[in-house]
């Protein structure tokens, strides 16, 4: 590849984060008011950091074991295992009227989103593949920088998730992009590789499958799984909770887990519905 092949995908670099933030600068004049849910309004962290942050809706499972009570604006948290747990936090914002910004997952479900009630239109998403402007790693020496992207889409939306892609991110540079979120309002949320320094991790796996109607483990219609989900903040004890993953009132949601063996009342998920998404590691 020539030098001018080079700077010709730097160009397109260039004008993809331009762009990038000609839409913020739209979505951030014309959104609403900060989306903060009635009974997470504020959150006391460590008391060398004693200020109160507002709190973005969170599934209510997920918010009573998150340190802090909640999905602080600000932070940095990370999240791994089932997706079902990242699937819903990008759901209830949106349903709630956030704006959610996906950088570098392209095989993160959207239809999901929808199914847990997320609304599509309040999401942005860079995957990093086929995406006009950005590059091809088999082509050019520019890689597609999720990281960079994710730091000016933290400028106007409540929450960014970041898939990594394997790396790890330099202690320096993550100081800075954390900065920026904080400065900024806006949640950051890593997947798929090592970011230092953040505030909390969420983990997640499927624990079991359950059956309607139930008469042995393993037999009859999947009607839903169960997840044992974990929760640990700086300088915090781990916390964790089993959460089921359900099909009821016409979206998938995720609710306390019932006792292995209860009826449930809610309806199945078929396999083009919610279990599709539940078993997307």
């Amino acid at each position: 590849m020539t030098s001018v092949d080079v700077r010709e995908a730097d160009k397109r670099v260039a004008d993809t984060l331009a762009e990038l933030r000609k839409k913020l600068a739209t979505v951030s004049s014309t959104k609403a008011k900060p989306v903060v849910p009635q009974n997470q309004r504020t959150v006391t962290v460590a008391a060398s950091e004693q200020v109160d942050k507002e709190m973005l809706p969170i599934p209510a499972p997920l918010a009573q074991i998150m340190p802090g009570g909640g999905l602080a604006r600000g932070s940095v948290v990370a999240v791994d295992g089932a997706r079902s747990v990242l699937v819903s936090i990008i759901a209830e914002i949106t349903a709630s009227g956030g704006y959610v910004a996906v950088v570098g997952l392209p095989h993160l479900s959207l239809h999901a989103v929808e199914e847990m009630g997320g609304d599509l239109s309040h999401v942005a998403v860079v995957s990093g593949q086929g995406d006009p402007g950005v590059f091809d790693p088999g082509r050019s020496p520019v890689r597609f920088d999720p990281v960079e992207v994710a730091a000016v889409l933290l400028d106007g939306l409540d929450l960014v998730v970041v898939g990594l892609g394997g790396v790890s991110v330099p202690p320096s540079r993550a100081r800075a992009v954390m900065a920026r979120a904080r400065a900024k309002g806006s949640t950051l949320m890593v997947t798929d590789g090592r970011w230092s320094g953040v505030q909390a991790t969420l983990s997640a796996q499927v624990a079991d499958y359950r059956h309607l109607p139930f008469r042995a483990a393993g037999h009859g219609r999947i009607s839903g799984l169960s997840l044992s989900v974990q929760a640990r903040g700086r300088g915090t004890r781990v916390t964790e909770t089993r959460i089921d993953v359900v099909h009821a009132d016409d979206r998938v949601r995720l609710v306390a887990a019932r006792p292995v063996g209860a009826v449930a009342d809610a309806a199945p998920v078929t396999a083009t519905g919610g279990l599709t998404i539940a078993v997307a590691n």
